[in-house]
């Protein structure tokens, strides 16, 4: 189980202090620390880190205590609405865990948060002990200063803690809530008030509905009415940043699958234009799924009539650039997406990260891996790269604006499965150094003989359907292969010739790899399943290849 945590500080100019908070996360066992994001006109840090739930706990309870320590609210100003030292700290489901069970483990640490350091707790989002406090934006209304008097009023007894006004720290609101982006988009203007009507026209709350003298307008029970704004789930207003000498249009994106980021980017771009205004860029505030930027890449390739089977790295590039995440300081992908941030590349991705000089000097080296599985599975990827190259140029020949998405298609679908064999690479090599690693294991009584034999056996398993599962999906590049040689750029056909003939040479290095991982292996069953899905596989290349070759060299002929 993987939670992430996002609590907010009210702390953004002293970096001692963001330290010292900082420095109790990384101590707590289990948990990863991710980002730390100050802002000085907002006073204010967002911190990102992840870990198993337990753990989480307690690193945050850590960081909301060393926060009450350190961060005196009498004294604290800033942009941004807040209530407490620790303003909010959400607890976000990442993997393998519901949120409705993260929402019992945000019940934990405000209980704790409450009980032993005397801080007024409020649950909100999934968390939530009544409707009314379900809302961020309604437990905070007043922030800090209006919080004493606030708890007066019995609705607004904590949920957990003390019922009494805690001058030094305020109070905290805790709970466990779906991924949530906070985004930022810079205008061309200083002034506070136009930025917040961008601010009503987009967010879904919109603004009140008033008739012509400015007088609100309210329905038959008396609650204004209001006039929505056009974009579901997000939560907005605006303000002047002195940091930057910019007013800005500061949102919170509560589903990113009913309003997707590159979405709320056009919408205030649409309000910024009819209003005299101008989107000069954004940011975005702490982490975010590699999908967001993925989405908005495409989204903004497909408007620029381009293809959108281009690398990861490209369409992320392509984000970057038109949403302006990088002009108000540099904006590192590696830094601010959260699977790159969990992933350590040099262990698990060793080979693939090498050089082409390195990769070659590694598989000639001392050593029985890499070998000839990693070699087939990259020589597939080769293939696979062939064919969305051919796609990618067709879908960019002048005066072919109308096939555009057609070769697009393809080219995703390449990208796909050249990054599933580049996967692979390490896959192959990983799997044969299980197996040695199973060999070593002791075998002096008879426990540890048959612990070391389950294990052999299941090593060797994975070390046959590695290579089986290579074959599998290098055999879905054909139709791309065969598409582009007869219907993609007919100058670049030879390439997707090429790109078979790679993928024949992965399939059939892969069956020998197979082959020889079923040899003695004593579950007959099994092996003959394998086997018989790893010669059809390979009698089928072997036709498609010959088909694809013979259209190749018929269109050379002429």
């Amino acid at each position: 189980m993987i939670v992430e945590c996002v609590p907010n500080f009210s702390e953004g100019r002293d970096l001692n202090i963001i330290k010292q908070i900082t420095d109790g996360i990384e101590k707590v066992d289990g948990v990863r620390l991710l980002n730390v994001d100050p802002g000085k006109a907002t006073n204010r840090t967002v911190v990102t880190f992840v870990g198993h739930p337990d753990a989480v706990v307690q690193a945050a309870y850590q960081a909301i205590k060393k926060a009450a320590e350190l961060i005196d609210m009498p004294s604290h100003s800033g942009e941004h609405p807040r209530m407490g030292a620790t303003d909010v700290c959400p607890l976000v489901p990442v993997s393998g865990i519901s949120l409705e069970k993260t929402a019992k483990y945000a019940h934990k640490l405000g209980k704790m948060v409450g009980d032993d350091l005397g801080i007024p707790v409020y649950m909100y989002e999934a968390s939530a002990t009544q409707p009314l406090r379900k809302n961020l934006a309604t437990i905070r209304a007043g922030e800090y200063e209006g919080l004493e008097k606030k708890m007066a009023d019995s609705q607004w007894k904590p949920d957990y803690g003390p019922d009494q006004f805690n001058s030094k720290s305020g109070a905290t609101v805790i709970g466990a809530r779906d991924f949530l982006v906070a985004y930022n988009v810079n205008l061309n203007t200083t002034s506070t008030r136009r930025a917040n009507a961008i601010a009503f026209d987009v967010r879904e709350q919109g603004r009140i509905k008033v008739d012509k003298a400015g007088k609100n307008i309210v329905d038959e029970e008396g609650n204004p009415i209001r006039i929505p704004g056009t974009c579901k789930a997000v939560k907005a207003i605006g303000w002047y940043i002195e940091e930057y000498g910019i007013a800005q249009i500061s949102m919170n994106l509560t589903d990113i699958h009913v309003t997707p980021l590159h979405i709320a980017f056009d919408e205030v771009c649409k309000s910024a234009e009819k209003r005299g205004l101008r989107v000069t860029g954004s940011e975005l505030v702490g982490l975010v799924p590699k999908s967001v930027l993925i989405d908005a890449g495409k989204y903004f390739l497909k408007k620029q009539r381009r293809s959108t089977g281009i690398s990861e790295a490209e369409i992320i590039h392509i984000a970057i650039k038109s949403l302006g995440l990088d002009e108000l300081s540099p904006f590192d992908p590696k830094q601010r997406i959260i699977e790159y941030m969990l992933e350590d590349a040099a262990s698990t991705h060793p080979l693939i990260q090498k050089t082409l000089i390195g990769f070659a000097e590694a598989t000639a080296a001392e050593s029985p891996a890499p070998g000839g599985g990693s070699i087939s599975a990259y020589v597939g990827a080769l293939g696979a790269a062939l064919g969305t190259m051919v796609a990618n140029l067709s879908a960019g020949k002048k005066g072919w604006d109308e096939k555009i998405e057609y070769y697009s298609e393809f080219a995703e679908e390449g990208q796909r499965i050249k990054d599933l064999l580049l996967k692979s690479v390490d896959e192959d090599t990983m799997a044969f150094n299980q197996i040695l690693e199973a060999f070593k294991l002791p075998k002096g009584n008879e426990t540890e003989i048959k612990a070391r034999s389950e294990a052999i056996a299941s090593a060797t398993k994975g070390a046959i359907l590695v290579p089986l599962n290579v074959m599998k999906v290098a055999h879905t590049a054909f139709p791309l292969l065969k598409e582009m040689v007869i219907n993609g750029l007919q100058s670049s056909a030879s390439d997707a010739g090429v790109g078979a003939l790679c993928i024949r040479t992965c399939i059939e290095g892969a069956f020998l790899n197979v082959k020889i991982n079923c040899s003695g292996f004593k579950e007959a069953a099994f092996v003959e399943e394998v086997m018989e899905q790893a010669s059809q596989i390979s009698q089928s290349a072997k036709e498609l290849e010959s088909e694809i070759l013979d259209i190749l060299n018929g269109i050379i002929k002429r």
